[in-house]
């Protein structure tokens, strides 16, 4: 009797927990810490990234439009393009701290860096079916998870393509509303694309603002899909349509680097250091060399030359 009173105790638990989990999965509550705060994100965007207004309204208007939709009929999937020190990495840690109050330190943010989770070209099998266990075991815990993952310039060829059944409007997973779930990814290439747009942009004595997404998202997608030993190389993912958008990063010009000096010294209390913002902004080096016009490195560099002139 004991056993039998046990047994049914036991099998009521985990008929809660199932109920509980399937609740959590489907609500966006319970374990989920799930706090959107959609006007700090754009406040954030519009006044903390430089340069950027293309990245500013793509990401400000897909995050949102995602956050507010109970019931999407797919993910968001965006993809990050341009030079180092652009502002890619910082965007993406705007996102996760105005959805989970954390840049990096939620258990629901998820950062993939291929150099270090997939650094072996002959293991790709291995790797596609680790990421695959790896997102839908995190998808079950949380519906609003996010997924992070850098330098897709060094993935290997084939890993990432194992998430296509994700992107679409028809894969189903047991417990959770995959569809809520937000995937980034981060890469170099295309910057070819996008510095040579912005050039001859600024020689035309174009604005830099009325450059357009439509001018590159296209052209930003064939240099991934074509681009050898990269996460996107000939991939399905780019074929099939399944990123929500493209994201163009701009080449900096000294005023962006130099506002990127005054907010760092504003983070150490030097708020009034104007001397250290145009030497961090003259010690740059700037291309293309016969007209000095953008950053090499962005504003990568920018806490290194600070603390050279502090």
């Amino acid at each position: 009797m004991i056993f039998i009173l046990l047994l049914i105790y036991c099998t009521s638990l985990g008929t809660a927990f199932e109920m509980k989990s399937i609740f959590c999965s489907i609500s966006d509550s319970c374990d989920c810490d799930f706090k959107p705060d959609k006007k700090g994100l754009e406040w954030d965007l519009y006044k903390n990234l430089y340069g950027q207004h293309m990245a500013q309204d793509i990401v400000s208007e897909a995050v949102v439009n995602s956050l507010q939709n109970e019931n999407p009929d797919r993910p968001l999937v965006l993809s990050f393009h341009g030079a180092s020190g652009t502002g890619k990495s910082l965007v993406s840690s705007m996102i996760g701290r105005h959805i989970y109050g954390t840049a990096m330190g939620s258990p629901y943010i998820h950062q993939f860096i291929p150099t270090l989770h997939f650094p072996s070209a002959d293991r790709v099998q291995q790797y596609r079916s680790d990421l695959k266990h790896w997102v839908e075991r995190n998808l079950t815990a949380c519906a609003r998870s996010i997924f992070i993952f850098d330098e897709m310039e060094k993935m290997p060829p084939g890993v990432i393509d194992v998430l296509e059944p994700h992107f679409g409007p028809f894969h189903v997973l047991f417990q959770t509303n995959y569809r809520k779930a937000i995937y980034i990814f981060i890469s170099t290439v295309g910057q070819e694309v996008i510095n040579k747009v912005a050039l001859e942009s600024r020689q035309a004595g174009r604005d830099r603002e009325d450059i357009l997404p439509k001018e590159l998202e296209d052209s930003i997608a064939n240099a991934v899909y074509n681009k050898k030993n990269s996460g996107f190389y000939h991939s399905r993912i780019i074929t099939e349509k399944l990123i929500t958008r493209f994201v163009p990063f701009l080449p900096l010009l000294r005023r962006h680097v130099e506002r990127c000096a005054q907010r760092e010294l504003c983070q150490r209390g030097e708020c009034q250091r104007a001397d250290v913002v145009s030497s961090v902004g003259g010690a740059m080096t700037y291309t293309p060399n016969n007209s000095q016009y953008f950053s090499s490195t962005g504003c990568k560099l920018v806490p290194a030359k600070v603390n050279l002139f502090l």
